[in-house]
């Protein structure tokens, strides 16, 4: 929207480059927001997206999260539900044709059209995409099967594709020509902390990335896999969220990591939950660490020109990032 010169307001979860903040108010008639089914106070159980009222929206994907907060998917769905009724007619809703969780939600009722994306040819998806790189950072964009541009960027992953589409749908829903959008997120840079390369020092990658749910790293770590074919790929991972502290997803832990060739899980103190399990399940090699400092340890002594590592958290970490990165320049040097 901001490419197309709508000047667009916006709230969301992170910054994105090319912009130097995470919330503006705009000067334009749309303003987005990212939101979730989080309640909204705790005087306020309901989820903070019922309060938007959106005229576009776009439902990416429904999994059960936040175990703090609700007792199983049924309990998100009924939110979601609820958000899907403050939908006007004449508005839209974009959604994955891969997505039963959903689907089920708009079968509780539903009067608003929705827009179906697929990440392959599908009769019933208005926008495909056809893969040209396999790691997804280069692909066309097919509107009912007929190559309608292409979208060649540094994102990786199939779920960075998926949100493509979805956000080239949105925004043709407010009059931006489908080619339009195509070449605006061919300039999109991404956004912080999400695969953000922080830098290459002595031939090793650093990345940055938020994920915090086992569908989250297992989608990221796939991106990367194909995007650095036979390279070595590190990833570190810390548990943070509540979900993932009160170990709701640790059955799921073991093979969301897969496709890494190491594996480091930080077990910090006062997790309810012993890491040890996720370790036994491996299929690759797999540790669990209860230091940064033996963890720089590892990486400084143990990666090697051509290898990435990926930090995985949605918090601070401790700190790891930046001091990770000074112990590799300070190797280097």
């Amino acid at each position: 929207l901001d490419q197309a010169g709508l000047n667009p307001g916006f709230l969301i979860g992170g910054v994105p480059l090319g912009f130097s903040e995470s919330a503006r108010l705009g000067g334009g008639k749309y303003f987005c927001v990212e939101a979730d089914e989080y309640d909204s106070a705790f005087f306020d159980k309901r989820s903070k997206f019922v309060h938007y009222h959106p005229k576009t929206a776009i439902l990416n994907n429904l999994e059960f999260d936040h175990a703090d907060i609700f007792d199983d998917l049924a309990a998100i769905q009924k939110q979601f539900h609820h958000l899907v009724r403050t939908i006007p007619s004449e508005g839209r809703i974009i959604a994955p044709i891969t997505e039963t969780h959903i689907d089920e939600v708009l079968e509780m009722g539903c009067w608003t059209p929705v827009i179906r994306t697929s990440l392959e040819a599908n009769e019933k998806a208005a926008l495909s995409a056809e893969l040209i790189s396999i790691d997804g950072s280069h692909f066309k964009v097919l509107e009912n099967g007929n190559v309608v541009g292409e979208v060649k960027w540094t994102m990786t992953g199939q779920h960075s594709v998926a949100n493509a589409l979805a956000t080239i749908a949105a925004a043709q829903h407010v009059g931006v020509a489908l080619e339009t959008a195509c070449e605006a997120l061919s300039n999109f840079g991404g956004v912080k902390r999400r695969m953000e390369l922080l830098g290459t020092v002595n031939g090793i990658e650093v990345y940055d990335d938020f994920a915090h749910h086992p569908t989250a790293i297992d989608t990221t770590l796939d991106g990367a896999r194909k995007r650095l074919g036979e390279r070595r790929l590190w990833a570190i991972i810390e548990p943070r969220s509540n979900t993932m502290r009160m170990g709701s997803h640790k059955d799921g832990l073991a093979h969301s990591a897969r496709l890494a060739d190491e594996v480091i899980w930080y077990q910090p103190e006062g997790l309810d939950w012993d890491l040890q399990p996720v370790i036994a399940a491996a299929s690759n090699h797999a540790q669990v660490s209860r230091s940064l400092d033996e963890i720089i340890e590892r990486i400084v002594n143990e990666a090697g020109e051509g290898d990435a590592v990926v930090i995985m958290s949605n918090g601070g970490f401790g700190g790891l990032h930046q001091k990770l990165m000074s112990a590799l320049k300070a190797k280097a040097a």
